[in-house]
């Protein structure tokens, strides 16, 4: 399909974590396998040419490019491909033309997460990118438009402050681990989900004193791997789950698109326990643990709203560094602006003929 700039435009649009609690989020969340073939319902629909999706724990958005007559239909769109009929009622936001540019730098540089200057953004956007270009879903607009995105938002936390003590959300829920217990290190911990999450929150575990780790996964392969290399002991999930009675602290970070730990699960072990607290700290989105889990006397679930209650005042502290950030990011973005190759994006068309400004 061709189209001139005068016809096609750039748009974002989603929600994050100040937009929709996580019982929303949770709701739309779509796995990493599932990414290429939402990307492409997208782009088979008329008018839209170029799609990629970032869903993440805190973040859930469509990066398009598009005729703009048919700007009207994004939210349909969100709405179909994200199963959600009352996305039209929610806080979300959009973005088109230059501001989309200004947003995904933003949120490359972790100014638009909970966590603010989180490192794990930035991977994840590039994942998401990756998918969606090796999938064929996106061309020389979407292609330009993520690469001057990444190149700015290293610049920026590179000659920045914005990373500096900064900490990513697996970290956080180490943090607030630390804030209940004190000393880490007389507890006895167990990690549930061995992927990119799991994997760095049970790190952390160990670099802040954690002796003794569990570690619980579906695959116990991938649970042992993990906990040979920290010095802990593996399960497979079940297992884990009715090792609890013996657990002080306990952290969810798995991909599962189903509810683990649910309130029969923890009920009939908790006698054993002999009036010792359990303190969950589920930061997985769709949640591992169902909420009626902390009306269990003892039990104290942390979900990922409770999560960004706490780390509120942190990014208080730091909020200094956001005004440095946007101003080199509006630098940056000047300096390309006067580069051919971005400007006009070399155009859209295969014979270069039509273009779409992105700045």
């Amino acid at each position: 399909m061709s189209e001139n700039s005068s016809q096609t435009e750039i748009f974002c649009i989603g929600l994050n974590h100040e937009a929709a609690p996580v019982s929303i989020r949770e709701r739309m969340a779509i796995s990493e396998s599932e990414l290429s073939e939402k990307c492409s319902l997208i782009t088979n629909e008329e008018g839209f040419l170029e799609s990629v999706i970032v869903s993440t724990c805190n973040r859930i958005e469509i990066y398009c490019v598009a005729d703009k007559k048919y700007e009207c239909d994004l939210e349909r769109c969100f709405e179909f491909v994200f199963k959600s009929n009352d996305f039209s009622d929610l806080d979300y936001y959009k973005y088109k033309g230059k501001e989309v540019l200004n947003h995904l730098c933003r949120v490359g540089c972790g100014l638009d997460s909970m966590v603010l200057g989180e490192t794990e953004i930035f991977g994840q956007l590039k994942k998401a990118y990756s998918i969606a270009q090796s999938s064929g879903n996106t061309s020389k607009i979407l292609n330009r438009l993520f690469q001057v995105s990444f190149m700015i938002a290293k610049n920026v936390r590179t000659n920045t402050k914005i990373t500096r003590g900064a900490t990513s959300v697996g970290a956080a829920g180490v943090d607030l681990a630390e804030k209940i217990f004190g000393d880490l290190n007389k507890c006895k911990v167990m990690v549930m989900g061995a992927g990119q999450m799991g994997q760095m929150v049970a790190k952390t575990l160990i670099s802040r004193g954690v002796n003794s780790l569990e570690v619980a996964s579906r695959s116990l392969e991938n649970a042992s791997r993990l906990a040979e290399e920290l010095g802990g002991v593996a399960h497979q999930l079940e297992e884990g789950i009715s090792r609890l009675a013996g657990i002080d602290i306990l952290i969810t970070a798995t991909s599962s698109s189903e509810t683990l730990i649910k309130k029969e699960n923890v009920g009939p072990i908790f006698g054993k326990r002999r009036g010792r607290p359990l303190f969950i700290i589920d930061i997985a989105v769709p949640r591992d643990v169902d909420e009626e889990v902390s009306k269990i006397p003892g039990v104290y679930l942390y979900d990922m709203d409770a999560l960004q209650r706490i780390t509120a005042s942190a990014r208080a502290r730091r909020e200094e560094q956001i005004e440095v950030c946007e101003g080199l990011i509006r630098k940056l973005m000047n300096e390309h602006s006067s580069d051919r190759s971005i400007k006009g994006v070399d155009g859209y068309t295969e014979d270069g003929n039509d273009t779409v400004a992105i700045v």
